[in-house]
């Protein structure tokens, strides 16, 4: 089994997947996955101790590992975790130098966060190109593939957790809300009025971003692009725009495991 390790900025994934028959590429089973909240100050043992207890019985069946981290911190703890615990299996750390099969035509590519280049190969994979990968996390990551499996570059604007946290601590008689769908776009109350404009105005952002973006990368063809929703925060969002196209809740797992394949087999 192959464990997977997704961890950004707000929360871990972890994802464990069996075998598959179809070679590198084809999709694999995903047998279960985990969330956990993101601490930056989580040393390698204490990362291995929940880790470990998520995984439960499958922690002695792991037999391969993959996985990436945005928080350098938490980097360099992911590696001595490894190192620490699974220090005979084949593992791939998703960083500079590591085969992903992703041109990079950005100005300076190490600035990309290591989600954004394997969310680019799951997304190509399974959608095909030209497309964007809309990251629903800690920030909105609109992320541009070119037909040809390219990362373009993309667009980051300020997550919807993030909003509402500036939205409380900035404005005296504004309080956090329930992420929920309002009765309508039209609040009757203070509490349904932040709905609307959280849920509904990063809608409009989504589907404004999306058709500029299509209209600049496949001009004349925008409806052929492949819009692809993944993050935390995806399911609040995808019945709301009309952009998105497919919805993919662990694009970051399988892309790891695609990398794990290209560099271990």
């Amino acid at each position: 089994m192959l464990l997977t390790v997704d961890i950004g900025n707000t929360n871990i994934v972890l994802g464990l997947f069996g075998h598959h028959q179809g070679g590198p590429g084809k999709d694999a089973a995903l047998l279960h996955d985990w969330r956990m909240r993101t601490d930056a100050r989580m040393t390698a043992d204490e990362m291995a101790l929940t880790v470990r207890g998520l995984l439960g019985g499958y922690s002695d069946k792991i037999t391969g590992i993959a996985a990436l981290s945005t928080v350098p911190a938490l980097l360099r703890e992911l590696k001595v975790m490894v190192d620490r615990y699974w220090p005979q299996l084949p593992r791939v750390i998703v960083e500079p130098g590591v085969r992903t099969g992703v041109p990079l035509l950005y100005d300076n590519p190490r600035e990309l966060g290591a989600d954004r280049i394997v969310n680019t190969l799951a997304a190509y994979t399974l959608y095909g190109g030209p497309a964007i990968v809309v990251d629903f996390g800690t920030s909105t990551n609109f992320d541009v593939v070119s037909a040809r499996g390219e990362f373009l570059g993309g667009a980051l604007a300020p997550g919807i957790e993030i909003s509402v946290d500036a939205l409380a601590a900035r404005a005296a008689q504004l309080v956090k809300v329930q992420l929920v769908r309002p009765r309508s776009v039209i609040g009757k109350s203070t509490v349904e009025a932040l709905q609307s404009g959280l849920l509904f105005g990063f809608a409009g952002q989504v589907d404004g971003l999306v058709q500029r973006i299509a209209a600049e990368l496949a001009p004349g063809a925008e409806d052929d692009v492949a819009v692809v929703a993944t993050g935390g925060l995806a399911p609040l969002l995808i019945t709301e725009s009309q952009a998105i196209t497919h919805h993919a809740p662990h694009l970051t797992l399988r892309g790891l495991r695609m990398v794990f394949e290209r560099n271990v087999g």
